[in-house]
């Protein structure tokens, strides 16, 4: 999705998810649970990395709080607006109402969701038919980025890269939470994407990710890659699922560049550039516009969710370049900012200045997700959770209350990363 584009009984959870996960402890990657999802919200069956940091106050509290972002969030964006038994993520700040990021958030937010909400699956698997409705023009086993009011796919019914890695992650994880005999295959439905992704939007020569299946061999953009598309844990949960050591390979490229792009370009921040060209070559930041904006070399409107994906990864996984890397990111916004959630504005250069002082939460979430990393940041952890959970949903701004929410949910420690068979 493009910087133009968004300009644009649950009270009972933690009982019920305290009883299944019970009953799962055994076998907390069961893939047929008739009883209900494998991993229900709230159940924590899934540790996080050995120093991880959690909110302060009461699990019960925390999980509470994000369930009422969920709610808000749903009310505001999920959607039956063209009928077909589908269900849509609405994006109103977007150039269409319905863009390929936002039904790929939907499918990660359901699947997760599950055991707080009990339409979960319902909600999930409206999302499948709507995504099998829409396939690119070039890949058929891909997501159209855009559809109009009438859900009708336009502008080349092309893909954006983004959308599919969060749809074929949503797949694995309902594939782990419902198991795959119901109305969808999921886990076939996930290799069937994984592997288009592979395909059309991993670039076969930097092992880095393209920017949608359009840009093929000789076209403008092809040594050019987008930060965050750089989601390491999906790429670990897409060789889990298929065993194809491509994506090990492809999990390597991207942490040696973020890694390098740190060191090189933003030793004193470690922020990076929406994006990144020269990718065959010298990667380094866009020198200006290269398909957006004049500030596409820049922690912009793409980037800043970078926080939350790297962070992701390292709370997840552990692995010591994630972890690194997030706290990079850490330790210059908190000293940055003072301290204070409120001084984050929506836009650095890489050195860290700010060249625009508006607020979203697009940009201040994912800062919280960092923060999980580092043992030194309890108090700063604190404060951006409060704020987080204190900030209304704008029915009007999907993209920040989108980020909110998973950011959120990946705080409160209740994300996860789909492994095995």
């Amino acid at each position: 999705m493009t910087h133009q584009q968004r300009r644009r009984a649950l009270s009972a959870v933690a009982a019920t998810a305290a009883l299944i996960a019970g009953a799962l402890a055994a076998a907390p990657y069961a893939t047929a649970v008739p009883s209900g999802p494998a991993v229900p919200f709230g159940s924590h069956q899934i540790p996080y990395a050995e120093g991880t940091l959690k909110p302060s106050g009461s699990q019960e509290s925390i999980d509470r709080q994000v369930i009422d972002k969920y709610k808000a969030w749903k009310a505001a964006f999920v959607k039956q607006n063209c009928g077909n038994g589908w269900y849509e993520t609405l994006s109103p700040d977007a150039d269409h109402p319905y863009v390929e990021e936002g039904q790929g958030y939907g499918m990660v937010v359901s699947a997760l969701m599950a055991g707080a909400d009990n339409d979960a699956r319902k909600i999930f698997d409206g999302m499948v038919k709507y995504v099998l409705a829409h396939p690119s023009s070039n890949n058929s086993g891909l997501l159209a980025a855009e559809q109009d009011k009438s859900c009708k796919s336009v502008d080349g019914s092309d893909s954006a890269t983004d959308g599919d890695l969060d749809v074929a992650y949503g797949l694995l994880l309902a594939d782990k939470q419902w198991g795959s005999s119901g109305t969808y295959d999921y886990k076939s439905l996930a290799v069937k994407h994984i592997n288009a992704i592979k395909k059309s939007e991993v670039n076969p020569t930097t092992h880095l990710m393209l920017l949608g299946d359009w840009s093929t061999s000789g076209e403008s953009h092809y040594w050019i890659s987008r930060s965050s598309d750089w989601m390491t844990d999906h790429f670990r949960a897409f060789k889990s699922a298929t065993g194809d050591g491509t994506w090990d390979t492809v999990r390597a490229a991207h942490q040696k560049l973020i890694s390098s792009q740190q060191a090189k370009y933003a030793s004193a921040t470690g922020l990076l550039a929406d994006f990144v060209v020269n990718t065959n070559s010298t990667p380094k930041p866009a020198p200006g516009k290269v398909l957006e904006s004049a500030n596409d070399g820049d922690y912009g409107w793409n980037a800043c969710r970078d926080a939350w994906r790297i962070g992701a990864d390292a709370v997840t996984g552990g692995d010591a370049d994630s972890l690194a890397s997030a706290r990079k990111l850490n330790g210059w916004i908190k000293g940055k900012t003072g301290g204070d959630p409120n001084k984050i504005v929506t836009g650095y250069h890489l050195n860290g200045s700010a060249f625009e002082g508006g607020k979203d939460m697009a940009f201040t979430a994912p800062f919280a997700v960092a923060a999980l990393t580092d043992p030194g940041s309890q108090a700063w952890l604190d404060v951006l959770w409060s704020k987080l959970a204190a900030s209304p949903v704008d029915p009007k701004l999907y993209y920040g209350a989108s980020v909110q929410l998973q950011s959120m949910i990946v705080a409160s420690g209740n994300y996860w990363v789909p492994q095995g068979s």
